[in-house]
């Protein structure tokens, strides 16, 4: 996987330091070195409250970027049972977020994150504000901003909201946080250039309180990647989902990188069957991992006809502890619950990589160290205008 850029004809444009950086790391494969790592800092004396934690990559991501947690919330059992086993000490408040009463930590809380899904609800030309949101899962993450009044807050969902509605459900949401008295921006974040070994892309909504002197900071892609061999090429070893006799004798067809277009014509139409004949590149169905690029997004089953993520050697999906790898949970870190509900609750994690790094950004908001760091970007109002 190369870096480029467009030209102003549309031509893709290659650096050359970039294909010289991945011969040096087939270079590496070769001799069976591996880069990767779980980045970490030193305690920064800052707290957090994390909502919508699940098995909390976010979390551990802003912990190891220094942040010390005064609340999480999550509604899954199994999540929040994984949250208490790695993290005895940390105040994990099991249920619904629309139960917990936030006005004891205002004042108290310097960033407040929350993963919320991304729910329709009535637009009403900004008219009601917050009010046009209630009942969502948004409405709760902006009473909880409304009641803390933490110095930021960061927002974070799938690509797809910058859609959603024709826009117009993003634009509540910062109308809503604007009301807040907050500055905001939003930026679409790629894990793949964040020291995580797979190509995830979030949607990342900053806001930052008014009376904060700064400008709003988001992490600046790196100039590198971790493939897939540097974040799992040692072979952790967990259970796993398998394949039956049938699909693994397809599977065993498909080569490192390839996917159902690989196969034999009476393969395909035996193993896609209606599909076949449909629309689309179905680039997800039969879809064998390449060691040299990252992973494909991680979904909550690796085994789905349609976003197959099969390992690159072995025919066979990706086990628990390469689930885990993939999106930089450390190995000791458990998760509570069934195989599927393992994988369940590490493919809707955040990347703990993404999360150090949204926590990075929000320290130098906070504190005004290393901005320059980081990319800095107006508010949303103060660019329209």
């Amino acid at each position: 996987m190369i870096r480029s850029t467009r030209s102003e004809t549309n031509h893709r444009l290659f650096d050359t330091a970039e294909i010289e950086r991945l011969q040096q790391k087939q270079h590496s494969r070769s001799q069976g070195d591996r880069h990767f790592s779980i980045l970490k800092s030193e305690k920064t004396g800052l707290s957090a409250i994390d909502l919508f934690a699940g098995a909390g990559g976010t979390a551990l991501g802003l912990s190891n970027a220094g942040f010390d947690h005064l609340l999480l919330n999550e509604f899954d059992k199994h999540a929040a049972a994984t949250l208490r086993q790695n993290r005895p000490d940390w105040n994990v408040v099991e249920g619904d977020v629309a139960s917990v009463d936030f006005t004891p930590f205002a004042g108290k809380v310097d960033l407040l994150e929350g993963g919320f899904p991304c729910q329709a609800f009535s637009y009403a030309g900004k008219k009601r504000g917050f009010e046009d949101t209630r009942g969502t899962l948004f409405y709760e993450f902006a009473r909880a901003v409304r009641e803390i009044r933490p110095k930021v807050a960061i927002g974070e969902n799938v690509r797809g909201l910058l859609g959603h509605d024709s826009g117009r459900t993003l634009d509540t949401m910062v109308s809503v946080l604007q009301d807040l008295n907050y500055k905001v921006n939003y930026r679409v974040l790629r894990g793949q250039y964040l020291d995580v070994p797979q190509k995830r892309e979030r949607l990342i909504i900053i806001a930052v309180r008014n009376d904060i002197e700064s400008s709003i900071l988001f992490p600046r892609e790196r100039d590198y990647i971790v493939s897939l061999w540097d974040a799992i090429g040692d072979e952790p070893k967990s259970a796993g989902q398998e394949y039956s006799e049938y699909k693994r004798n397809v599977m065993s067809q498909v080569p490192a990188g390839g996917y159902w277009r690989d196969l034999p014509d009476s393969v395909q139409r035996d193993y896609l069957k209606g599909s076949y004949h449909l629309g689309g590149g179905k680039t997800g169905m039969a879809r064998r991992l390449s060691w040299d690029e990252p992973s494909l997004t991680l979904t909550c089953n690796p085994a789905q006809k349609q976003t197959e993520r099969c390992h690159p050697e072995e025919t066979r999906p990706l086990n628990v502890r390469e689930y885990a790898r993939i999106q930089t949970f450390p190995d000791e870190w458990m998760f509570s619950g069934s195989v599927s509900a393992q994988y369940k609750q590490i493919g809707n994690a955040v990347p703990v990589n993404l999360g150090y790094h949204l926590g990075r950004a929000a320290h130098a908001i906070i504190t005004g160290e290393n901005r320059e760091q980081f990319d800095q970007l107006a508010p949303l109002d103060q660019i329209e205008e």
